[in-house]
């Protein structure tokens, strides 16, 4: 199917012409672009205006080159070289890269003393506005009007006159402020907001120099994939509120990963600093997001820094809490596990957990009691939005129902129940606030003999356990996940767990060892390896060869869209 995203590939079964690039003669797809087919043979064609998923609209001119097609004789047939080639007639004039398709006998020069010059020219009339402003500008390091100016533009400048001031820090939407003195007028944006997102309130008014993008009156840009817009803009145009001034670029790593804030598992980019993540961006992937994704899922990791993290393994007794070591704080609960029937236990497990640890989960299950041990996820719904935006809240669904760990929410109207007729007496909760997503009062946890929770943050359901521990984040943490469309996903660690916090699988090990349910398993690797040997899913894989863009399971589950 063709990608709804991509406004430029032609399709796979597109014939192919033969082409001149630079000299060479090749052969591409009839109608693929100048720019495009440039880049396929590993030549490079600046561009602004050009983006690969946006309409062409051939805006900017940084992407002139020169064309030319065979030279036809008297009878109209091509004049052939010594090699047999048709010789080429070069059109006097430059050619827009981005909106020339390719046709039969085409040849393109993209890098001949016109094509420099023409570059020399637009780099120079672009600048003549732009502030000098790098230094302070939130683009430095990732803006292409940089990079450009010194591979193409000249080392001088002749403008003498005064440049003209336009608005700056202009509050345009909840997430996006605009530095118009800085905007180079590509229209990404505008291409982006109405194609795309169908948003369509960006537009330029005004004429000549004194053009400035503005928010159509009476409307905000406000809608929720604001922030992609940020990504795109080749200046500093559009900038986050939320990243506004936090940190250079240049001093970021980079971490490949995935959002867990819905079941499309669009990748991303982590960008941290000194065991602090300051941004997520969006990763390409034609497979589940293209190259976009919605600001809720990429603002939706501060939770990870907030004062109630927990970052302590804390045991109860009474109104005292007590900081324990992991040594001592998992034989504890394993003794306390053991004291009741496997009919008195039960497990709140959550769609938040990689495929690795419900695995885990499910060996505890296993050493405590197998299916008498009444087990059940909390789902989270909301409301998708036809992009990419799911209406699964929950990353893993899939993998959690294939440890069988969900009976889709039901069970836990079961559990809470058992819990009232105080037949179940000893609960373990899995990185959910059962107050606040599954709706129970703290009077039915209170009943409980025995609350053990793993998770990330204080809250209510925290406040009544017996045992707290500490687990790690989304970024803090290795392993896979399973997407809404069945494609499995690898999640990489890209800062450190806070204080004493550990990764849960590691403490789910450790949990099972301590059961009495041995353990030869040392890594997250290993891990995998012993749950793709008992769940056919994941039979022949490994983590490593779930690779950066995942795999598509076939055997995972019923395939449903993530925008439905």
């Amino acid at each position: 199917m063709k990608n709804p995203f991509n406004h430029d590939h032609p399709p796979a079964d597109t014939p192919l012409v033969n082409v001149q690039i630079d000299g060479v003669w090749t052969q591409m797809p009839k109608g693929l672009n100048a720019v495009e087919a440039a880049r396929r043979v590993g030549k490079f064609i600046p561009h602004y205006c050009y983006h690969p998923k946006l309409a062409i609209v051939g805006n900017c001119r940084m992407c002139l080159i020169e064309t030319g097609g065979p030279k036809m004789d008297a009878s109209r047939a091509p004049v052939l070289d010594a090699s047999g080639k048709p010789e080429i007639n070069w059109v006097p004039r430059p050619a827009i890269g981005c909106a020339t398709n390719l046709t039969e006998g085409m040849a393109i020069r993209t890098d001949s003393p016109l094509v420099q010059e023409c570059r020399r020219g637009v780099m120079e009339f672009l600048l003549i506005n732009h502030p000098l402003d790098c230094p302070i500008c939130d683009q430095a390091g990732e803006c292409k009007l940089q990079e450009y100016s010194v591979q193409y533009g000249n080392d001088h400048s002749r403008f003498v006159e005064e440049k003209v001031k336009k608005p700056k820090r202009v509050d345009i939407g909840e997430r996006i402020v605009l530095d118009d003195e800085r905007c180079i007028m590509c229209s990404r944006c505008i291409r982006f907001a109405k194609d795309t997102v169908h948003d369509d309130v960006l537009g330029f008014t005004e004429r000549g120099s004194h053009t400035t993008l503005a928010v159509h009156p009476g409307q905000r840009f406000d809608n929720n994939y604001s922030l992609n817009t940020v990504d795109i803009c080749p200046v500093g145009a559009l900038t986050s509120k939320d990243f506004r001034f936090q940190m250079r670029v240049w001093f970021l790593k980079e971490t490949k990963g995935i959002c867990t804030n819905c079941a499309t598992g669009c990748n991303t980019i982590i960008g941290s600093r000194e065991s602090t993540l300051y941004r997520m961006t969006p990763r390409e992937n034609e497979a589940v997001n293209s190259e976009w994704m919605c600001d809720q899922g990429r603002l939706g990791f501060h939770y990870i820094h907030d004062p109630k993290r927990l970052t302590q393994p804390i045991a109860r007794h009474g109104p005292e809490t007590t900081p324990l070591a992991w040594s001592e704080i998992i034989p504890q609960v394993a003794e306390r596990l053991r004291q009741f029937v496997p009919e008195q236990i039960g497990i709140v497990a959550s769609g938040r957990l990689t495929n690795e640890e419900a695995f885990l989960v499910a060996e505890i299950r296993r050493v405590l009691g197998g299916d008498s041990v009444l087990t059940d996820y909390v789902p989270r719904f909301g409301r998708a939005d036809g992009i990419l935006r799911s209406a699964d809240l929950n990353p893993n669904t899939h993998g959690v129902t294939l440890m069988g760990l969900s009976n889709g929410g039901a069970s836990l109207a079961d559990l809470r129940r058992s819990i009232d007729a105080g037949q179940i007496r000893a609960l373990v909760v899995l990185h959910e606030d059962l107050t606040a997503e599954a709706g129970w009062d703290g009077a039915t946890l209170q009943k409980l003999d025995l609350l053990v929770t793993l998770g990330l943050l204080q809250n209510p359901t925290t406040d009544r356990a017996d045992f707290i521990l500490p687990g790690a984040s989304f970024a803090e943490k290795r392993g896979s996940m399973i997407n809404g469309a069945g494609r499995l996903q690898r999640l990489n660690r890209a800062i450190p767990s806070p204080g004493q916090a550990w990764d849960d699988w590691q403490i789910l090990l450790r949990l099972k060892e301590a059961l009495g349910g041995g353990n030869g398993l040392h890594t997250i690797e290993e891990v995998f390896k012993a749950m793709a040997a008992q769940v056919p899913a994941f039979a022949g894989l490994t983590l490593s060869r779930i690779g950066d863009l995942g795999i598509e399971l076939e055997a995972a589950m019923p395939k449903e869209t993530a925008t439905e």
